[in-house]
């Protein structure tokens, strides 16, 4: 029986807003480097004051949510499963949502009064992107915001990794798989960030449990997990972790595990200028191919030149118009 969603996703909603910064300025502000670190709404509002930026420019995003976004600009079906307060943002956030297509659990529930969670990313000339976030309402997303019958009526579901961070949130997390597990729904889990696997590496090793049908790491999120210094032995050790497993490799593309053998997916050659997001919309492009008809080969070079297409822009997705041409350009040539 065909599902009515090919990937359900649960994660954190949070609007981005993205700007240039020196090294420097991340030096002068003690801010740490290249991960996500959660912040309250006032050292936020600080930062961006610093940052004495003319143009505010405000996107909704999130990490599962961006992934989610890229499963319905290739053609696939989603849901996300959020927390959004009755507020501004939250009505950027849904009304954006659903411009995509995208389902959520708001569609049966109502907002609550507070703050929705926003994302100060600030990217430097490496292209590295650094990310303070206030979680807002979200730091509350719970098992409330679950939506069983989706989750039943969905292909896989999309774990986003984030979430340990929050009791509530793990606790979500746990319940999704539960759910899934028992109504034969595949489960994905993103590792998300290597400081977050560090901090929660209990957690995740509970959620992974007896296993997961796939997980997406990078480098060194593998490293962490798996405790090898390694990248051989570190894949090797997640063999009894997924059935399947994703590793990027940013400039070096990525290793695929498909429950068999390692498939290597070649690099697409490009000027990096913003690495946010590139994850999440690798992930999506991959999940938009397994559950379309493609294999893991073929769903990794979708994902490999989306993913070179993201890290070639600012900002963590891209138009409707770009992914379709990237759509036909991995399908075109073999």
């Amino acid at each position: 029986m065909d599902k009515k969603y090919d990937v359900y996703g649960i994660g954190n909603a949070l609007v981005d807003m993205e700007f240039e910064v020196a090294e420097d300025f991340l030096e002068k502000h003690n801010v740490t480097k290249g991960v996500m670190t959660l912040v309250d709404e006032d050292t936020q509002a600080r930062l961006i004051d610093e940052i004495n930026h003319e143009e505010t420019i405000e996107k909704p995003g999130g990490s599962a949510a961006n992934t989610i976004f890229a499963v319905s600009q290739f053609g696939g079906k989603g849901f996300y499963s959020c927390k959004v307060a009755n507020d501004r943002f939250g009505d950027i956030y849904l009304e954006d949502m659903n411009e995509a297509g995208i389902d959520t659990n708001f569609k049966r529930q109502e907002r609550e009064d507070g703050i929705t969670g926003k994302c100060l990313v600030m990217v430097t000339d490496d292209a590295e992107r650094t990310m303070n976030t206030y979680l807002g309402i979200t730091s509350n997303l719970s098992t409330k915001e679950i939506d069983e019958q989706a989750i039943q009526n969905s292909e896989y579901v999309y774990i986003e990794g984030y979430l340990v961070a929050s009791d509530k949130g793990y606790e979500a997390m746990k319940k999704t798989k539960e759910i899934a597990e028992q109504s034969n729904v595949k489960t994905t889990l993103t590792l998300s960030d290597p400081a977050i696997v560090e901090g929660f590496k209990g957690r995740f090793e509970e959620i992974v449990g007896a296993s997961v049908d796939l997980l997406f790491c990078n480098e060194e999120e593998a490293k962490i997990y798996t405790g090898k210094d390694d990248l051989m032995e570190a894949r090797e050790a997640l063999k009894k972790e997924a059935k399947r497993f994703v590793i990027t490799q940013g400039k070096n593309g990525a290793m695929i595990y498909d429950g068999d053998t390692f498939v290597d997916i070649e690099p697409y050659d490009v000027n990096a200028i913003d690495t946010n997001g590139a994850g999440d919309m690798y992930a999506g492009a991959f999940l938009y191919g397994i559950t379309n008809g493609m294999g893991y080969a073929g769903a990794g070079k979708l994902a490999s030149l989306a993913g070179s297409r993201i890290v070639s822009q600012f900002g963590p997705r891209l138009k409707w118009h770009e992914v379709q041409e990237i759509k036909n350009e991995a399908t075109s040539t073999k």
